[in-house]
């Protein structure tokens, strides 16, 4: 009798179905993981995202999936930096940034390479003064704009 395996993706659906609805808090984030063991923090957050579960900033970190994305994971961030969670937010941005300049020198087109050198600088920014960031991210999204429509 053959048995078939079930993915992490299809243990994790099977219990995120039977959840109450909400964001996946540190709490539950850290059952998650046990539970997948072993899965990497990202793989769990794609995972989540894929199957559309909502989690709070801390636990979803950095969406790089768009900059709209980008820019709604920054902020929400700065609000928990606001409220005294400056170190874990700080690891999470550094870790982000880190995955973005890596992905920048192994993509394949330089569409990509861009995207993600850009995604990168928007973190150094949130990097080095937070409460910077809503305003330069306004004024960069202007600029950029400008530039598109020079070209």
């Amino acid at each position: 009798m053959a048995t078939t395996r079930q993915t992490k993706r299809d243990r994790l659906r099977a219990l995120v179905e039977s959840r109450p609805p909400g964001p996946v808090t540190a709490d539950e984030w850290e059952s998650l993981r046990a539970f997948l063991a072993p899965v990497s923090e990202s793989y769990l957050r794609d995972l989540l995202r894929d199957l559309g579960v909502p989690m709070e900033p801390l636990v979803g970190g950095v969406d790089q999936t768009t900059f709209e994305s980008l820019e709604a994971s920054l902020l929400a961030l700065l609000e928990l930096y606001r409220g005294g969670a400056g170190r874990p937010c700080r690891r999470i941005v550094i870790q982000a940034k880190d995955h973005a300049r890596w992905a920048s020198r192994r993509a394949k087109d330089e569409a990509r390479r861009e995207q993600k050198r850009e995604m990168a600088e928007w973190m150094r920014v949130w990097l080095e003064n937070p409460e910077v960031f809503p305003g330069w991210v306004r004024l960069r999204k202007r600029a950029k704009r400008w530039e598109e429509n020079c070209r």
